[in-house]
This record gives C-alpha cells, structure tokens and sequence, in this order.
C-alpha cells in the first residue's frame, strides 16, 4: 500500500470516528437533565459508540461546575445531575485513528459562559487554514472568551490526535501566544476552548478515575498482571477508566502499577478558584484553504 493509500485510509477513518462521534455527543447531551445519573449516561454513551462501530478512545468525561476534564464516574457511582453546567467530553477511535468532541450542557442558568466557550470555537474555526500560525488561533479565542467578560482557561490547550495517541504537537492553545507552530494541510487537531467566570488556570484535584500506559514492564501480584494484559490488548496507549477492568478490586492492581510507573493517571482539574468553567470541541483536518469539522453532523 502507498503512502498515498494509507493517507487516505488514514483521514476516511479519522472521518467515520468523527460522524460516531457527533452522534453520540448529541444523542448524550440530551439525555443531560436534573436527576439523571452521570454513570449510566457515561456507560450507554460507551456503549452506543460501539453499536455505531467504533471504540472509545478514552472514558466519557462528565465534568461538572469548577471541574474541567478528566473526571469520569467511578465504580458503582450513584452521583446525579443537579442545577450544574455539565461539561461532555467524548472520544471515538476506529482502528486507532481518533476523534474528540466536547459539549456544554447548561443546567446552572449561566447560558452566556456556555456560549462563550461555543463561539470562541466557531472564530477559532473562522481563522484555521494551512499556514496559520497556533498563536493567532489562540488570539482569537481568548478575544472572543474576553468579550463575553470570561477568561479563558490558559493551562489548557487543544491538540494534535496521533494513531493511538490522544494528545500530539501541536498545541493550541487558548491565548495569544507569540511562539506558535504552523500549521500544516493534513494535521488532524482538536481545537477546545475553555471558558470561566474566575481567573483562568486550573489545577489538579484529588481524584483520579482514569490511567494510561506509562511504559512496559511485569508485575508478579495476579490482579495487576490481569488488569496490565487487558490494558496492553484492549486499551493500548489511550487512556482508560478503573470500571473498564475485568478484574477483582481494580483500584488495588491500579495502585501497584502506579507505584512502579507502568501507569500514570489524571487527576480531575479543577478552576482553581472553584469558578464555573465551560468547554467546547471539534476535530478539524487541516486544508489549505480552511478546515474539515469531523465533529460536526
């Protein structure tokens, strides 16, 4: 096969997870309302990526009031929506070539921050085109966040998607920035503006439900080396959740492959004021005159 070839089959992949993707993101964002529970709608949208035919490329992220990525239900989780602003972050991959999207569902009664987030997306997409430097990307969405009254969240970027990997060069970030990379016709990127009502960073919490692969290495207690089998086949490098594994007292074979750096986690980020952050995502591939949104149905 040319590489010709494998480019293209390459970008129809990366397309297909993107219109699972959408689906999926719109059909989940509906089911958000008062009362609902955030495990079974982070379970059913797991699920109907895979009766759509593809794979989650990491766990549903269900981030809520101050929280910004990285928090997914736990184990036997019984936590239910309030009056909250409901980030959804959803991945899809489809023989390794990915898609991430992500959607503000507001139940707080703070529509505005929602729709800045939203908008600075939209000029962010206005303003792709091969060539264009990832500091201008930057400039814009912080200008539109900043005409709203928000800040943008500036210790987090949108990225590149590699095969099997969920975060490549370059980054986008959220701000001007006066060293930006180039980009090029063909990158595949994620472009995900964060807005908040408080000062703009983030730090990490506490809690951490979801873990990667570090690097290779062997464990003699049982459970780890089950749950390292299963993460080595079915998970590869992308990120997984402690209730995707099929063993006995996850958390345990967890922590030892914590404590010998096979695996790292995430911990939940947090507004580090405690404000309110929103979030919006689309995947894009670069063309020499503008942008495909995968993302987008």
């Amino acid at each position: 096969m040319t590489d010709v070839d494998l480019d293209a089959e390459q970008y129809d992949k990366n397309r297909e997870a993107g219109e699972i993707l959408a689906q999926v993101r719109n059909e989940a964002a509906d089911r958000v309302e008062v009362g609902a529970s955030h495990l079974e709608i982070a379970e059913w949208a797991e699920e109907r990526i895979r009766e759509l035919g593809g794979e989650p490329a990491f766990p549903v992220n269900i981030s809520i009031d101050e929280e910004a990525a990285h928090a997914t239900p736990g184990v036997d989780d019984e936590t239910t929506f309030g009056e909250d602003m409901v980030n959804l972050d959803i991945g899809v991959h489809v023989d390794g070539w990915l898609a991430d999207t992500a959607v503000t569902v507001d139940l707080s009664g703070n529509p505005e921050l929602a729709e800045a987030s939203e908008a600075a997306l939209e000029a962010a997409l206005d303003t792709v085109e091969a060539g264009v430097e990832t500091g201008e990307i930057g400039a814009v969405i912080e200008e539109t966040i900043d005409g709203y009254g928000f800040n943008p969240v500036v210790n987090l970027t949108g990225h590149g998607l590699g095969h099997w990997q969920q975060h490549t060069p370059p980054n986008i970030p959220n701000r001007a920035v006066d060293q930006g990379i180039e980009l090029e016709a063909g990158d595949v990127v994620a472009i995900e503006p964060f807005a908040t009502d408080g000062g703009g960073k983030v730090r990490e919490g506490s809690e951490e439900e979801i873990f990667a692969l570090e690097s290779e290495g062997s464990v003699r207690n049982r459970a780890a080396r089950q749950a390292l089998n299963q993460i080595t086949e079915e998970f590869k490098t992308l990120p997984f959740a402690t209730r995707w594994l099929d063993v006995r007292r996850p958390e345990m074979a967890l922590r030892r492959l914590k404590q010998q750096d096979i695996l790292h986690g995430y911990p939940v980020l947090k507004e580090q004021a405690g404000c309110l952050v929103s979030q919006k995502e689309h995947t894009i591939i670069v063309t020499e005159d503008g942008c495909e949104v995968t993302t987008r149905l």
